[in-house]
């Protein structure tokens, strides 16, 4: 334990300002407050599925509907023309990988990028922030996060939700320019908290990533989400985070803005690419024909749907009703079990 937290204090201490560091392609025309309040990811130290590079997940996988490889598709395959696999299956498409999810040895690239000293995986993109204008003074900023694989949790011994693909995200609300609140997404649910509520390095939140599952936390520690945005010390759906390496999602990024009378999405930077915000199919396999499953949960489920479904039009903090923006906090003590 006091080798992590020396780790974890070594690594916090040369993350330098976002300024210094940002990556070329987040310009001028991003409101610097997006950037200046961006969250910080701290990965568990047992991490073993990292940040993934986008493109990584199309080059590894091939589109299909019902386990069917479509044809005629566009070659290569990129973020610049996903979005033409939705006249080709439209959300029955499905990015399956070449390996399948119960491949052995596991293929490399499920396991992402390791984020270097300074909080940066390499070369790869991992996370797109998404800048929603509501008017009146109100900017909704989103910061997703992107990882090839999810490992499911275990109840009983038994293993549930592993599957290909994985995208959460934090959302800021500002008024003004000034963070309000912040949204936390936890599997198919999550937590809000005002900014003031939260832990943070300097103005910049803090997010503890779950072990395997990579649902965002306002705390490090147990967290039982049995019962959706409870965060309950203990339970039979376990989350464990701390402290292990710190990711910071903006060095590598893709920026964009949201209409949300259109529903379109505008690069903020003409050389990042944006159609692939308009693919309307899933970000991995299918679940397996004849899964077995138990009370309707199964080990390998399909891959997630990308970030236009994750309610960027909200009126609220959170994606749905009802939506409780908490003012605090509840400390849990670390755990690594």
């Amino acid at each position: 334990m006091h080798l992590f937290i020396s780790l974890a204090l070594a690594c916090l201490s040369s993350i330098q300002p976002v300024w210094a560091l940002l990556d070329h392609r987040a310009t001028s025309d991003v409101p610097p407050y997006v950037l200046e309040y961006a969250p910080l990811v701290w990965l568990h130290s047992q991490e073993t599925y990292m940040p993934s590079d986008i493109q990584q997940q199309v080059d590894h996988t091939r589109p299909n509907v019902n386990w069917t490889i479509i044809e005629g598709v566009q070659s290569p395959l990129n973020l610049n023309n996903l979005d033409t696999l939705n006249s080709m299956g439209n959300t029955s498409v499905y990015l399956t990988s070449l390996e399948g999810i119960e491949a052995n040895p596991e293929p490399a690239w499920f396991r992402g990028i390791r984020p270097d000293s300074q909080g940066r995986i390499g070369n790869g993109t991992g996370s797109v922030i998404v800048i929603a204008d509501r008017g009146n003074g109100t900017v909704d900023a989103f910061y997703f996060y992107f990882y090839a694989f999810n490992k499911g949790g275990k109840v009983l011994g038994l293993e549930f939700g592993d599957h290909i693909g994985d995208w959460e995200h934090n959302m800021i609300r500002f008024v003004n320019g000034t963070p309000d609140a912040i949204w936390y997404s936890q599997h198919a649910s999550g937590q809000a908290f005002t900014y003031a509520a939260v832990e943070k390095k300097d103005k910049r939140p803090y997010v503890y990533s779950a072990r395997g599952t990579h649902a965002n936390y306002a705390i490090a520690g147990k967290h039982d989400h049995t019962i959706p945005g409870f965060n309950l010390p203990a339970g039979f759906l376990m989350d464990y985070t701390d402290r292990g390496v710190l990711w910071d999602p903006v060095l590598n990024v893709y920026t964009c803005t949201y209409d949300n009378t259109t529903a379109a999405f505008k690069a903020v930077n003409s050389n990042d690419p944006v159609a692939w915000l308009d693919f309307n199919g899933r970000w991995g396999d299918d679940q397996p024909p004849n899964e077995p499953s138990i009370f309707g949960e199964a080990k390998n489920v399909a891959g997630p749907n990308g970030p236009k479904f994750k309610g960027l039009d909200r009126e609220l903090v959170c994606p749905s009703k009802p939506c409780f923006v908490l003012p605090f906090r509840i400390f849990a003590v670390n755990a690594t079990s």
